[in-house]
């Protein structure tokens, strides 16, 4: 319908449409703009942790045959690396994670992978820098701890914190929901790594498999700088924060504000997390890395232990999920006690290994433990001590639980030869297990006092 306002002829029509659109609250949109970018943030998070597998323990794993044969280093030798530069990288992750807090996880994210996918290449050349140099095992035994280093610290260390921080900054509300998620995919990920690498090596050699996944690995670094925003309020998103609530225009500290290191260092409830957290690093690494042979001590062969993977994987990923979405609406102490329990039962069952309730035992408990962990390991920090100081928090608490991780197989190693069995580090654990179930127990861990830092 044609109108005539003055002296000027329009359609009635559009005017009416455009009435309509404007009468849309315009926070509106960039909210919803800011809850759907959050999902892009969810699967770099779920990407990063699975393109973090060349530093894992499961990846690096499967090629420590080939380094021993080429470069005529010993198993222990080559653990003794591997130990070595686990822990030096640890030393470096508290200021890794003050990067994070001051660069953010774009810049993190992408230059962590870039720079693990070089070190990959390093690594596929060290048997010709080797000869190269003298050809020594001293020289040898340094350039395996120079590429330990490296993917420990760059993709065990970096790349898995940048990309665990960065989904707890876009979502609030929903935080344990988004991260059980990711740990549905990151959990079958992980669990099909060594095979996967395996079928790269049999389709391009060892040295081939590596450049596969430093191709892989550079692709990724480019898409997270070109697709990775550090934080919602920095973008051009009228303000809001996924999962609701409003975000002022003066800073995030206003809506949330966190703790620096020195104070979450005064803060028991710190180390109450970080060491049930590392005491599972400890304990599971070393039972992964020794698992042949502890099942063949019992009388097991390696068939029922590389079977046991599957059970565990299972329960894990289910409680994960199951774990996140009820911890959005409920306090983390309980999971906390919860996953102690789990691992001790757990230990329960692989000292009973030999029978068959201990079998499952030690699968059903190390699998809802390990479920509940990565609940905790996700939401505990955030959670107490929020997001402005959350890298170099984390960062010291992943410096902790990788610490742990290195001194797992060597301390159950240790066992072994001075006992004849595993039993006495297994016990040893154990006892760690009580103390610390004890000390959750009695903690009480006021979640309701730090309002401000809650998701």
């Amino acid at each position: 319908m044609l109108a005539r306002v003055n002296g000027l002829t329009y359609d009635a029509r559009d005017h009416k449409e455009e009435r309509s659109v404007a009468s849309v609250p315009t926070q509106a949109r960039p909210r919803q703009q800011v809850q759907n970018y959050a999902w892009v943030i969810w699967l770099f998070s779920t990407l990063g942790f699975l393109f973090s597998v060349p530093g894992q323990t499961m990846g690096m794993g499967v090629y420590t045959n080939y380094f021993i044969d080429l470069l005529g280093l010993t198993r222990t030798q080559l653990s003794l690396a591997y130990l070595v530069g686990t822990l030096l990288s640890a030393f470096c992750l508290p200021r890794a994670g003050r990067w994070f807090d001051q660069y953010g996880g774009r810049v993190m994210i992408a230059a962590a992978s870039v720079l693990l996918g070089l070190v990959l290449i390093y690594i596929s050349q060290v048997d010709r820098l080797l000869a190269v140099l003298s050809g020594s095992a001293a020289w040898a035994w340094l350039l395996m701890l120079l590429g330990y280093f490296g993917v420990r610290f760059l993709g065990q260390g970096v790349l898995t914190s940048a990309s665990r921080n960065i989904l707890l900054i876009w979502f609030v509300k929903r935080r344990g929901l988004v991260s059980g998620l990711r740990g549905v995919f990151v959990s079958f990920g992980f669990a099909l790594a060594p095979l996967g690498i395996a079928m790269l090596i049999a389709g391009y050699g060892w040295r081939g498999s590596l450049w596969v996944m430093a191709a892989g690995l550079f692709l990724f670094g480019g898409a997270a700088w070109l697709f990775v925003r550090n934080r919602p309020e920095q973008e051009t998103f009228g303000g809001s924060h996924p999962g609701g609530g409003k975000i002022h225009a003066s800073s995030r500290e206003t809506v949330l504000p966190g703790m620096t290191l020195a104070e979450v260092r005064r803060q028991p409830v710190f180390w109450l997390y970080a060491a049930s957290l590392s005491i599972h690093a400890l304990f599971g690494t070393a039972l992964t890395f020794h698992i042949v042979s502890i099942f063949d001590q019992v009388g097991r062969s390696p068939a029922e232990a590389f079977s046991y993977f599957l059970p565990s994987a299972i329960c894990s990923t289910v409680v994960n999920l199951v774990a996140g979405y009820l911890s959005d609406r409920n306090p983390l102490k309980p999971f906390l006690i919860l996953m102690l329990l789990s691992f001790l039962f757990g230990a329960l069952g692989l000292a009973h290994l030999e029978h068959d309730w201990g079998y499952w035992l030690l699968a059903v408990g190390f699998g809802a433990g390990g479920g509940l962990w990565g609940v905790l390991s996700n939401l505990a920090f955030v959670r107490y001590f929020g997001t402005k100081h959350l890298g170099e928090v984390s960062g010291l608490n992943t410096a902790l639980t990788v610490s742990a991780s290195a001194i797992g197989p060597a301390a159950f190693s240790l066992g072994l030869d001075g006992s004849g069995s595993y039993l006495l580090p297994v016990y040893l654990c154990m006892a760690a297990l009580v103390m610390l179930l004890v000390w959750a127990v009695m903690h009480p861990a006021p979640e309701h006092n730090m309002g401000d830092y809650k998701g």
